[in-house]
């Protein structure tokens, strides 16, 4: 099954759930349920499921119009956009189809360390820093501070901040790992080009667990000074 055939059977088991749903006196609680969900993760995807194939079918309508010369200028132009469209609508479709994290939907904690590189590595760090605070900013998350060292100049030595929203998680877990860089630092007066590194680590927010300890689970020493 290619991937195209893979998308229309998708949306055919979309729109045959939305169906089922319509009629929702001939489902039973469980299986009432068991569909709402499909329904409900499908609905995101099918959006870009959407989006991709429409811009695919007009490719193929814009080629056809390339043979009548009073749209030919009109077409060319379209298609070339349209073009440039489907390989970002497809990564994003290839994206949304990649088996979900049970922690995807959870809120995320954000670290970032200055790795090799002195100065400019701390500067590099601060820079990961504020684009994600922007980036969350952006995205409508709360992005919290949770420490913040500094160099004095602008630099990060280390920084953590806590993020909460939708899917925080599912979107910011690839940027775990080291990022490099190679630039002429503010710092060098030469005009050497530098290689810096910083770490940025992704981790989903743990979850509130209630612990009970028994009484007869304690041991309790006690000791008292000679003096």
């Amino acid at each position: 099954m290619n991937f195209t055939e893979n998308l229309n059977k998708i949306t055919l088991r979309y729109q045959d759930i939305s169906d089922k749903l319509n009629n929702v006196e001939k489902l039973g609680r469980e299986e009432f349920v068991k569909l709402s969900k499909e329904y409900s993760d499908l609905e995101p995807i099918v959006a870009k499921v959407n989006d991709y194939l429409n811009a695919s079918n007009a490719v193929k309508d814009l080629e056809v119009m390339l043979c009548d010369p009073e749209m030919k200028e009109l077409a060319e132009t379209e298609l070339l956009h349209l073009k440039e469209q489907l390989p970002i609508l497809e990564r994003t479709v290839r994206l949304a189809l990649l088996p979900k994290d049970k922690d995807d939907e959870k809120n995320a904690i954000v670290e970032i360390r200055a790795g090799t590189g002195g100065e400019e590595a701390a500067l590099f760090a601060g820079v990961l820093f504020r684009m994600y605070q922007r980036y969350c900013e952006r995205q409508g998350w709360k992005f919290e501070i949770m420490s913040y060292s500094d160099t004095g100049i602008g630099g990060v030595k280390e920084a953590s901040a806590s993020v909460s929203g939708k899917g925080v998680f599912a979107k910011l877990k690839f940027e775990s790992g080291v990022h490099r860089v190679q630039r002429v630092p503010e710092t060098e007066s030469s005009g050497r080009i530098h290689t810096s590194a910083a770490t940025v680590a992704v981790l989903p927010e743990a979850e509130e667990v209630d612990i009970q300890i028994e009484e007869k689970d304690l041991r309790i020493d006690v000791y008292r000074s000679s003096g």
